[in-house]
C-alpha cells in the first residue's frame, strides 16, 4: 500500500487539513472605526455640537477630533460620502451598554410559577418549597400554591385551608393574595402576586369633650346665696 492510499505523506506525516477559520462576533459599537482607522475620504462631518459640517477631508475631520479633545467616529460607513461624528466614544459606549441593559430589564416578562404541596407536607419539605417561593417573588413571579389531595384527605380540607392561611401570613412582607383559595376536583389552589397591599388607613376618631356636669341637689332645708 503506498504512503497516499494509507493517508500518510511521502515523509509518514498525517496531512494537515485546511483550518477552518472563525470570525469572532463584535457588538456594533466594537465595529464602529474611529479616528485613524478611517480611511475613507471626503466625509461627512457631524461636530461634537451636533451641526452639520460637510463634506471635508477625513485628515481635517480627525485633525477638528484632536483639538476637540474627542474621537472622530465613523457612525454610518455605508453613506456616500461615510457620516462622521465628533464625540467622547467611551461615554457613548457607556450610555449604549445602560440602554441595552435597561431594555433587557424592561422585556422581561412576569410568569407564574407552581409550588405544589401536599397535606401532609412535612415541616422540611414546606420549608424548601417556601424559600423557592419567595425567590419567585423576589424576581417579580406571581406564584400558584397547590394542594393535592388524595383519596380519604378530601374529607380534611380545613388542612389545606390552615397551610394556605400560614403560607399567607409568612409571605405578608412581600407578596398579597390575588386569588383566594379555591377547591376544583380534589385541588386547592391560592394565587399570590409580589407585593404588598397597603392597608387602609383607619379613621381618627376625635375626642369629644366630656359632658357638662350637672349641678348638685342642695340637702332639703338649705338656702343658696
Amino acid at each position: 500500500m503506498s504512503a497516499s492510499q494509507d493517508g500518510l505523506s511521502h515523509k509518514g506525516v498525517l496531512p494537515i487539513g485546511r483550518r477552518r477559520s472563525f470570525q469572532k462576533r463584535e457588538d456594533p459599537g466594537k465595529s464602529l472605526r474611529i479616528n485613524e482607522r478611517i480611511r475613507k475620504s471626503p466625509i461627512r462631518l457631524i461636530d461634537e455640537n451636533n451641526d452639520q459640517i460637510g463634506v471635508i477631508d477625513t485628515a481635517e475631520a480627525q485633525q477638528r477630533a484632536r483639538a476637540a479633545g474627542l474621537d472622530l467616529v465613523e457612525v454610518s460607513p455605508n453613506s456616500d460620502p461615510p457620516v462622521c461624528r465628533i464625540m467622547d466614544y467611551g461615554k457613548w459606549k457607556y450610555q449604549q451598554k445602560k440602554k441595552e441593559q435597561k431594555a433587557k430589564a424592561h422585556s422581561k416578562q412576569s410568569e407564574t410559577k407552581e409550588v405544589r404541596l401536599r397535606p401532609g407536607t412535612d415541616d422540611h419539605d414546606l420549608m424548601i418549597k417556601t424559600n423557592r417561593a419567595r425567590d419567585f417573588f423576589a424576581d417579580g413571579h406571581k406564584v400558584q400554591f397547590t394542594i393535592l389531595f388524595k383519596g380519604r384527605q378530601m374529607a380534611h380540607r380545613d388542612i389545606g385551608f390552615r397551610i394556605f392561611n400560614d403560607i399567607n401570613e409568612q409571605f405578608s412582607d412581600v407578596a398579597h393574595v390575588e386569588m383566594t383559595p379555591r377547591v376544583q376536583g380534589r385541588r386547592m389552589t391560592m394565587l399570590m402576586a409580589p407585593g404588598v397591599k397597603q392597608k387602609p388607613k383607619a379613621a381618627t376618631q376625635q375626642s369629644s369633650p366630656p359632658p357638662a356636669a350637672k349641678p348638685q341637689a342642695q340637702p332639703a332645708g338649705t338656702q343658696s346665696d
